[in-house]
């Protein structure tokens, strides 16, 4: 039995029309492409996802770039940190692979796409809400990441969507769901059972699961309840999804 995040603060969401389970597409595709490009984004949503997920990192000279790491050396092959590099020389190591906030979220359009800030810097969440802002998909981005970044969020998007990610088997403080103050939860898949879903639910949140790769897993959490999947085989969990109809309980809005 996965111990229980506490879910005492209300969210400000009410119920609507039973909607599927979504399929989120980890970094997209990454078992075809590379992670956090734009062909491997586009691959996620010709396999059928509803959303992307990707993280955003900052250049040395500040631009928000689509990167995981703190530097080049696992995807990319070159032992450089990121913040060390300007946009121009990140572009130039990598032949152009690793995309900017603003042309991951031009791949992306129409769809939903999670934004993960996976570092606790105020000075990302800053230039990353600008971005979202400038290029105008405010209404199709929601935020993750580090509890500290998404406070930063909020601190400059008072309307920002956002999904706290918990990793962790302990409570989450009334004080965190409070400051964030998020539209759903985005926990570690392993942490969901049936009562945490329920009680989440009863307070208006949206409950988010990652990263499930197996089909085993993936319906555990659907027959559970839960809101959406976050894979990084997002063509099996869209079959498992649209094997299983689920959509039949009312959940929170989107």
């Amino acid at each position: 039995m996965a111990t229980h995040p506490g879910t005492d603060v209300t969210a400000p969401a009410a119920w609507t029309e039973p909607r599927p389970v979504l399929a989120i597409a980890h970094r997209g595709d990454p078992f075809h492409h590379p992670e956090n490009t734009l062909p491997s984004f586009r691959s996620a949503l010709d396999a059928g996802a509803d959303a992307v997920e990707l993280d955003v990192r900052l250049t040395r000279d500040g631009v928000p770039v689509v990167l995981h790491d703190a530097g080049l050396k696992r995807v990319w092959g070159h032992d450089c940190p990121l913040r060390e590099l300007t946009l121009a020389e990140v572009t130039e190591l990598c032949g152009g692979s690793v995309p900017t906030l603003r042309q991951a979220l031009a791949s992306t359009f129409p769809k939903l796409t999670l934004v993960d800030l996976p570092e606790p810097d105020g000075r990302l969440a800053r230039e990353v809400v600008a971005t979202v802002r400038e290029d105008g998909s405010m209404g199709r981005v929601r935020y993750c990441g580090d509890p500290a970044a998404l406070r930063a969020v909020r601190e400059h998007d008072s309307a920002a969507d956002i999904a706290l990610t918990w990793k962790l088997p302990t409570p989450i403080r009334r004080s965190l769901l409070a400051d964030i103050a998020p539209t759903w939860l985005n926990l570690r898949f392993g942490l969901i059972d049936r009562r945490l879903v329920e009680r989440a639910h009863e307070r208006g949140y949206l409950v988010g699961a990652w990263t499930a790769d197996t089909r085993r897993t993936m319906r555990r959490l659907i027959g559970l309840g839960v809101d959406a999947v976050t894979s990084n085989r997002v063509a099996v969990l869209r079959e498992e999804i649209d094997r299983t109809g689920d959509g039949a309980a009312p959940r929170p809005p989107l």
